[in-house]
């Protein structure tokens, strides 16, 4: 049986290419298109602006009246009226946007008392069993060994660092019994710019067209252990997606993670 799915953002480069995944996949039925109010491809065929042929559902500005999951990868002004649309007819959300403020976040997770929610800073399987070992590569080395996280994405992207790069230092910081953000400390400059013991330095490179690179660096006085995950296509983090929104459909409301749909402990 297909999973009913509303993009939101159907015409940005992720809606388009879940639309297109999702379609072809054969797993999912793509019965709303949602874009901002005077957007130009209001009206056209979703499947259409996506690339993959007539659909039957146009991009409209206005909710379709049932689905069984959305998935966002909009814009942070976007969040409330999706989640407004999701708690009022009961349909789950994946939510990939990246750059929420504390009010965004805090709209998610009210929402989650009455749907089921995963929000993701990342949606890449790969990234999320990054996110999972992280904290305990760091537990094991030890406090002898400095942390730098560094990401790099292509240059259109708004928000530095990446909420990857900051999921990331959380978890370091949760497991290791640092403060998060207090640790962080977001690049450096100067004369006297001396690495500060128990702090994680962060770097965010912009660059061409990098689709999303993130290392972490674990160095003492004589070794340095690294590890990271590249996104060679964008599309992993629709994969990703589809593949939460198919394991959150049906689910009890509740917040849940890409931790929870790989059963990642």
């Amino acid at each position: 049986m297909s999973t009913k799915v509303v993009v939101v953002g159907a015409a940005g480069w992720m809606g388009r290419r879940i639309v297109s995944l999702a379609v072809e996949s054969g797993e999912f039925e793509v019965v709303g298109a949602v874009e901002k109010q005077g957007h130009t491809d209001i009206g056209k065929d979703a499947g259409v602006v996506a690339g993959v042929g007539v659909i039957d559902v146009k991009l409209s500005d206005v909710f379709p009246d049932a689905g069984d999951v959305a998935i966002d990868f909009s814009l942070p002004t976007a969040v409330r009226a999706t989640v407004d649309y999701c708690v009022e007819h009961k349909v789950a959300l994946v939510s990939g946007t990246t750059g929420l403020g504390e009010e965004q976040r805090a709209k998610i997770e009210a929402g989650s008392k009455e749907i089921a929610v995963i929000y993701g800073t990342n949606m890449s399987v790969g990234m999320n069993v990054l996110f999972s070992i992280v904290g305990k590569v760091a537990s094991m080395l030890g406090d002898q060994y400095d942390i730098e996280i560094v990401e790099q994405h292509h240059r259109f992207k708004k928000d530095a660092p990446s909420g990857s790069a900051l999921t990331l230092g959380e978890n370091i910081c949760k497991v290791t019994g640092r403060d998060f953000p207090g640790a962080i400390t977001h690049g450096r400059r100067g004369k006297d710019a001396l690495r500060q013991k128990g702090t994680i330095g962060m770097h965010a490179v912009r660059a061409g067209d990098i689709t999303g690179a993130h290392s972490v660096i674990f160095g003492t006085l004589g070794e340095t252990v690294t590890i990271g995950h590249t996104a060679n296509s964008r599309d992993t983090f629709v994969r990703g997606a589809l593949r939460a929104a198919k394991w959150l459909a049906g689910k009890k409301p509740g917040l849940y993670s890409m931790a929870d749909v790989l059963g990642i402990e």
